[in-house]
């Protein structure tokens, strides 16, 4: 196999956690790390060159918005991982269409995801591949599922969780932003996609609360948030009974979000305050971002999947559990190795030639026996695997 050049878009967070373990693990020819900001473009690309030992992340100033300045930056790109804001994946896939670069992206938002995806035709013609949602959730969680289904005769019910949190809650929120804020307020609105009786069902997010106990974090919530299922509902109706996901958060933070739900301050219509006009969400997004700040980085990630099913005639139930925490040594938080490992473990896997191409949907593209094997040897624990 010869040696490919993996590019990043977005060099931030989870970007510069992706670039890392492409050079640990790709065997890439180099690394083009791409960013409206060259400054931070150089500043990842140092960090990545000096932890891994390689000379071979690069880094280039990129408009992700003007088609000249992004396909000149793919067009000697073999594979792409797209970490820009969720809203830019498409526009981004058409431009890695041109260039014929295979392209994945960390997702975040399914009706955008199911833009990416129409693309499919002339993906295929260029004789690409694309895979949207590799990220966290969706992505990672989605390969317990998977796991699951592999496992399994007959898949009755599978209920996955995952929140990003952090080590040391503060009140009143007990939470730390680890990702855009527009993130956050996206998957505490609008509807989640479920599977129930085997259709598709849509459910309020904020809702549906439960506590689940765990051995190491103790007492927690969790609740309906949208897009964690992504696409997967969708290609699985009709083969489980159940499928459902989750968002874990420490006791009373759902409480506290749906007053900011119920009262209208993630609409997005204009209001007018005083003589000026402003969205509320604009307003929220300005003024919980230092709420959520912490300087504190000391994070983790936990994740759990239940999957009920049928196995030699019986009725078998089997748990998966994921607990990350920040890497000392590193310095990537929990919420970037899980999300960026992710990501790059698809980017590598289009490398090898080993998916198919087009516009594929995230549970078609890599089997989840396979994907918890590569999640297992970058160090993250999966207890019951």
């Amino acid at each position: 196999m010869s040696e490919k050049i993996f590019a990043v878009l977005g060099s931030g967070m989870q970007g510069t956690a992706v670039a890392y373990d492409m050079a640990l693990f790709g065997q890439p020819k180099a690394i083009f790390l791409g960013d409206y900001s060259l400054e931070e473009a150089k500043k990842s690309a140092d960090k990545v060159n000096t932890l891994s030992g390689k000379q071979l992340c690069k880094p280039f100033q990129v408009d992700a918005l003007d088609p000249v300045s992004l396909t000149q930056f793919l067009d000697p790109v073999d594979v792409l991982a797209s970490c820009v804001p969720y809203w830019m994946h498409p526009k981004v896939a058409q431009a890695a269409i041109v260039t014929q670069t295979h392209m994945v992206d960390m997702g975040g938002n399914t009706e955008v995801t199911h833009e990416t995806l129409s693309l499919n035709d002339k993906a295929k013609s260029s004789g690409v591949t694309i895979i949207p949602d590799t990220g966290l959730a969706p992505g990672l969680v989605n390969n317990l599922a998977m796991y699951f289904m592999e496992k399994f005769d007959h898949t009755h019910s599978v209920k996955l969780y995952c929140g990003g949190l952090p080590q040391h809650p503060k009140p009143i929120f007990n939470y730390r932003l680890a990702f855009n804020i527009e993130g956050l307020t996206t998957e505490y609105n609008g509807k989640a996609v479920t599977l129930k009786a085997g259709k598709i069902h849509l459910v309020d997010t904020l809702e549906d609360l439960e506590t689940l106990e765990h051995d190491v974090l103790g007492t927690l919530e969790a609740f309906n948030t949208s897009g964690g299922t992504s696409t997967a509902p969708y290609t699985w109706e009709g083969q489980m009974d159940t499928f459902e996901y989750k968002t874990f958060r420490y006791p009373g933070h759902c409480k506290l979000m749906k007053i900011f739900k119920d009262y209208g301050f993630w609409d997005n219509e204009y209001v007018e305050a005083d003589g000026v006009k402003i969205r509320p969400r604009e307003l929220f997004h300005k003024l919980m971002s230092k709420a959520f700040h912490d300087e504190d980085r000391n994070d983790l990630v936990v994740i759990r999947g239940i999957g009920q099913g049928t196995l030699n005639g019986k009725q078998v139930t089997l748990q998966l559990d994921i607990l990350d925490k920040k890497d000392d040594k590193t310095g990537f938080t929990a919420m970037e190795r899980t999300t960026g490992f992710s990501t790059s473990i698809h980017a590598i896997n289009i490398s090898k030639g080993k998916v198919d191409t087009g516009c594929i949907c995230y549970e078609n593209a890599m089997n989840g026996t396979s994907f918890l094997k590569e999640l297992v040897k970058r160090g993250i624990e999966v207890k019951g695997f």
